[in-house]
């Protein structure tokens, strides 16, 4: 930032010249969005519509350089507002008129355009930066992960800070636009559908468009050498998935899962209604992390997902997001169940399409598995806490919440629910009160007590809904839990957000 130095007394009479009296009651917006679990994350003051990202990457060095240009309205009178940014800023203009703008706190852009904002003002913010991403990092974690011939963007709760500025939480979702160039031989890989490539003096120019709102968590970008494929689902879903080169033995096995992308979500629409966005797939890149992420219609998944053969079942788990988190995503990170134990139940699902163990199989065994005194039960998946967001008991608590619902509600109002969700809140936010009061308006049934029980109370309920007692407690007498054939695969997914 380059400043004038001034005279304070200088100042103080330009200052009083340069705000009107109406300025006063300007305030600045604050910097985190309101959500108890990550205060600093995401903006208060304003919501943006629309990301456009022009990037340039160098994955020899890591070097970026881009220009983000954010559409925005506030929501308040405003005389300072916040992004989520960690690399170097060149220049900030607010409406094309030059900025003054500051880094503050482990991920903070402070932002004073040169005049104040009104409530319901449209906004235009152009940032242009620069940087090495890989050597940044907040709160000691980075979430840009370097591959032997390129990099990755994508992880939970975030990953723009290390290439976009932007209002990190799910509450501000937007459309995007993606424009990389990278060497000629390097492909770059986003969300949604791919517009257009260009080629000039030695560099190639990928535009990718994502035209339903979106999170910026879920927002990916995968720069390096792949192998891609093109094609259309039975349905007519358009899907992309793509591999790295280098992926070694695990290279047959990810693509004989991850090619089942058009079929899988073929087979959620029948559960979940049509999908919801212009394209799906996937996308493999060589590195060493563990987890996946339903990173918007272009789901991330590391090698070690398939280390030990092809597995569907962490597909569907990722694909069931793109309705149970990503067309509908969540209020607060404490909604987290609505996201986790949908997607797990999904795999409950296509255990039993397989016919490799139902439903309540399922949930037989998971309930059996865990005594009494098992801290599993203490964790409640309807508001786990940001130390426990994505403990497996929000996966398979989570699902045993699910199927609970099931039993208490019956076959024909539990599938109307599932179906009627995505569409009751499509591409908006929602809560899992907000569910409660969905599943109950659909069953009409008070459900207060089941959700309570199920996703709240720390402790193991006094048996499982429905006829499930009955089964765990047959397993039990027969000195042995035995699991479904599914589990293993299922059981394999444990880590698809952790490192």
């Amino acid at each position: 930032m380059h400043r004038r130095l001034i005279a304070p007394g200088a100042l103080a009479a330009s200052l009083l010249l340069a705000i009107p009296a109406s300025a006063a009651s300007h305030t600045p917006g604050a910097p985190g969005i309101g959500d108890p679990y990550y205060p600093a994350y995401g903006n208060g003051g304003y919501d943006v519509s629309h990301y456009d990202l022009r990037l340039t990457y160098q994955p020899a060095t890591d070097e970026l350089e881009g220009t983000a240009t954010l559409l925005a309205t506030t929501t308040q009178d405003l005389s300072r507002f916040d992004l989520d940014f960690l690399l170097d800023v060149d220049e900030v203009r607010v409406n094309g008129v030059k900025a003054s703008f500051a880094a503050s706190g482990e991920h903070e852009l402070q932002i004073t355009p040169a005049k104040p904002l009104a409530k319901g003002t449209s906004v235009t913010v152009v940032v242009r930066y620069s940087g090495v991403p890989s050597t940044k990092s907040a709160y000691g974690f980075s979430t840009w992960h370097r591959t032997p011939d390129g990099a990755v963007a994508a992880d939970e709760p975030e990953s723009a800070w290390w290439w976009y500025p932007s209002n990190d939480h799910p509450l501000d979702k937007a459309t995007y636009d993606v424009s990389v160039a990278v060497p000629d031989g390097t492909q770059a890989i986003s969300n949604g559908t791919l517009q257009s490539t260009s080629s000039r003096l030695g560099w190639t120019r990928y535009n990718w468009r994502s035209n339903k709102p979106q999170a910026t968590y879920l927002t990916t970008l995968a720069v390096g050498k792949f192998d891609i494929t093109t094609g259309t689902s039975e349905g007519g879903v358009p899907v992309v998935n793509a591999y790295s080169r280098d992926l070694g033995d695990n290279d047959g096995a990810a693509r004989a899962s991850v090619e089942r992308t058009g079929e899988l979500v073929d087979w959620l629409s029948g559960y979940f209604g049509p999908y919801p966005f212009s394209s799906a797939g996937g996308y493999v890149p060589n590195t060493t992390t563990g987890y996946a992420l339903e990173t918007q219609t272009r789901v991330y998944y590391s090698p070690r997902q398939f280390a030990n053969g092809s597995n569907t079942s962490v597909v569907v788990h990722e694909l069931a997001h793109q309705w149970y988190g990503d067309d509908v995503s969540l209020k607060g990170w404490k909604d987290i169940w609505i996201n986790e134990g949908f997607a797990r139940y999904a795999q409950w699902l296509w255990s039993e399409h397989e016919g490799e163990g139902t439903t309540q199989e399922l949930a037989d065994y998971v309930y059996a598995s865990h005594p009494a005194d098992d801290a599993f039960w203490t964790v409640a998946p309807g508001d786990p806490g940001p130390d426990n967001q994505f403990d497996i008991a929000v996966y398979d608590r989570g699902a045993l919440a699910v199927q609970a619902l099931r039993d208490e509600v019956g076959d024909d109002a539990f599938f109307a629910i599932l179906k009627g969700w995505p569409k009751e809140h499509a591409y908006g936010n929602a809560s899992v009160a907000d569910f409660r009061e969905y599943a109950e308006q659909v069953s009409g049934t008070s459900l207060a007590a089941l959700f309570d029980t199920w996703l709240f109370q720390p402790s193991k309920p006094a048996a499982p809904a429905a006829r499930s007692a009955g089964v765990a407690s047959a397993l039990a007498a027969k000195g042995a839990v035995v699991p479904p054939k599914s589990w293993k695969k299922i059981a394999a997914t444990d880590t698809v957000h952790s490192g």
